[in-house]
């Protein structure tokens, strides 16, 4: 008969547990987005003029994982989001990952960012074919515009080609962007360089 008068008792400590957990790792993340952008914010400072000036003399762009390299700007959203060299979950929790062996502005490849739908990228289901993406990397700011979106299936590795033709921006995260859990699919979005 204790036990049963204990059960609501265990159910409350339980979920306030839950609870703690889930909001320590929501602020956490905040936090890291915001020193990341911070970060940002100081390495293109310096070249805020320079229009992307990269030449293919030039010496080859190589961050280390975990780095902050640049800065991703979304006007039509009005979102600044730190770029972090690598896509792993803690990566990930800085800001938008850079896919490691994709290109970087001014080197004419595909260039591919990715970020989580419930934090970095919240919102990019409001951006419209036509709408500009901005760039800014310590050697100088890229200007693209979205050309087209895809949904494609989670396990759907063939938008990442790494050609090294034209270049390409590609930015991809989860969808649907209500989803709770694991989402199914991926929300990719192209865009050109203006």
């Amino acid at each position: 008969m204790k036990f049963k008068s204990l059960l609501p008792l265990l159910f409350i400590v339980v979920g306030i547990v839950i609870i703690g957990i889930g909001g320590w790792q929501i602020l956490d993340s905040k936090t890291q987005t915001e020193d990341s952008l911070e970060v940002a914010k100081k390495i293109v400072e310096k070249n805020s003029d320079l229009k992307g000036t990269k030449n293919k003399d030039d010496e080859p762009f190589t961050p280390f994982v975990g780095e902050t390299v640049g800065l991703l700007e979304l006007p039509r959203i009005k979102s600044e989001l730190a770029i972090i060299e690598g896509t792993d979950e803690d990566d990930l929790k800085k800001g938008v990952g850079h896919y490691k062996g994709s290109y970087y502005p001014g080197e004419n490849g595909q260039i591919v960012l990715s970020g989580h739908r419930d934090t970095v990228f919240r919102r990019l289901g409001e951006l419209k074919i036509g709408d500009p993406l901005k760039v800014k990397m310590p050697y100088g700011n890229y200007d693209y515009e979205i050309i087209g979106t895809k949904i494609v299936e989670a396990d759907d590795t063939s938008i990442i080609t790494l050609q090294k033709e034209n270049e390409e921006l590609v930015v991809t995260t989860c969808y649907p962007f209500s989803y709770v859990g694991d989402a199914p699919q991926r929300y990719i979005i192209y865009a050109k360089k203006k």
